[in-house]
């Protein structure tokens, strides 16, 4: 099960290389991230990755993220 903190915290401290998408499976974005990483491009778009992930609600996430899991 993926934890809405932990992708935060990966959104803000590594999300410009794409860690936090390759955290939840999203391997084809994560692959853009680091492909663009050099532009600082997905560093401002995981800056508003962070805010989207701290302010999103608990019930959405994991519906969202971690409905494979079996929340």
């Amino acid at each position: 099960m993926k934890s809405k903190f932990t992708t935060s915290m990966f959104a803000l401290f590594l999300g410009g290389l794409g860690i936090h998408r390759f955290y939840l499976g999203q391997n084809t974005l994560g692959i853009f991230y680091l492909l663009f990483c050099w532009t600082f491009i997905p560093a401002l778009i995981s800056v508003y990755d962070f805010f989207v992930f701290t302010f999103m609600s608990e019930d959405s996430f994991n519906y969202k993220y971690n409905l494979r899991s079996g929340f």
